[in-house]
């Protein structure tokens, strides 16, 4: 580690979560004094190592985080709080879009003397541009067309730290689908292959990008202190993959099964998902299967730019999809989830 990065404080929000809980490990690993933020209700199955310092943050009160603020002066805030899929799509915007701008509020009102403040957002808030065959990369450039009520929150989001630039030295960053250990979206399709079937929708040509969460949690370390203020970062694992490739790896990994693979058109999709959504509605549980997951997987188009990522923060993503499904299903194994 830097010299002069010992004993730094860094604040992590959604430190229980998937991704969050990758970013506190990595910043104990290098020595910075480590808060996490949690709420009561959070799990802290993966925050227990003795040096985190816990704290309790209202994302939801602009007014309450002023008061639980006051008095730290943190270096670096990682911002990783967020959800990816609600019973009620306002929540969306409650949390991921009124949730991080209650936070950047607070932290300017208690005068925080941030070095960085670094967003996890997404790739998803382009949603289906450049669907013409042959596929481009989306750019930074490129204007988003969000498709789903998280990418639109996650959008207005990234807007408010726009207007906020002169005042917040921030750092966005924008990965692919995010897969590893502790992960429970893409479990459900590792499970389902070890159930023997495996189903993919739609018959035109998908091109998916990747990102290990290691490789992201590297890319928001380099970001504290590399790469330019206001800039925002694609991140994948570089390569291109076509829909099948990923359940082809879990597939040989569980040691190759026997399995019927399903290719349906995109309107068989649309009725799951519906129905999906209307149970998740009835039960009051929320499901993978809803209205925003069918926008998602039927888009074609997943490329993007990671190259600003490589020659302005220093990114090197060091896990491909084989090399990284290889880890994730040994934790699976390892942790009985499979």
């Amino acid at each position: 580690m830097h010299p002069n990065l010992t004993k730094m404080k860094i604040l992590i929000t959604g430190a229980s979560g998937f991704i969050g809980s990758f970013i506190v490990e990595e910043a104990l690993r290098q020595g910075f004094e480590t808060w996490a933020v949690v709420r009561k209700s959070s799990s802290k199955a993966y925050l227990q190592d003795e040096r985190i310092n816990f704290i309790e943050l209202n994302l939801s009160s602009k007014s309450k985080l002023v008061e639980q603020l006051r008095g730290h002066d943190f270096d670096y805030v990682v911002h990783a709080a967020g959800v990816t899929k609600c019973l009620d799509k306002h929540d969306f915007t409650r949390i991921n879009t009124e949730g991080t701008k209650n936070l950047i509020d607070a932290l300017l009102e208690v005068g925080m003397p941030l070095k960085r403040f670094v967003f996890i957002s997404s790739l998803s808030i382009f949603g289906a541009i450049k669907e013409q065959q042959p596929y481009e990369e989306i750019k930074e450039s490129d204007t988003p067309r969000p498709n789903t009520a998280y990418g639109k929150s996650k959008l207005a989001a990234e807007q408010y730290l726009e207007q906020m630039a002169s005042r917040v030295p921030y750092i966005i960053l924008r990965p692919t689908g995010v897969y590893g250990p502790r992960e429970k979206d893409y479990f459900i399709m590792a499970k389902s292959i070890k159930q023997h079937s495996d189903f993919a929708v739609g018959y035109k040509r998908q091109d998916i990008t990747f990102v290990y969460v290691k490789d992201v949690v590297q890319a928001v370390f380099l970001a504290l202190n590399k790469g330019e203020n206001g800039r925002k970062y694609f991140l994948s694992d570089g390569k291109v993959y076509q829909s099948e490739t990923f359940s082809n790896l879990i597939h040989e990994e569980l040691g190759r099964p026997w399995w019927i693979r399903i290719k349906a058109p995109i309107w068989v999709l649309r009725v799951v998902t519906f129905f999906g959504e209307y149970i998740g509605r009835a039960t009051g549980k929320v499901t993978a299967l809803n209205n925003d997951k069918y926008n998602i997987l039927r888009q074609r188009n997943w490329r993007c730019d990671i190259q600003p990522a490589i020659n302005e923060l220093g990114y090197k993503p060091e896990y491909d999809l084989q090399r990284g499904v290889k880890d994730t299903i040994k934790w699976y194994k390892d942790n009985q989830w499979l």
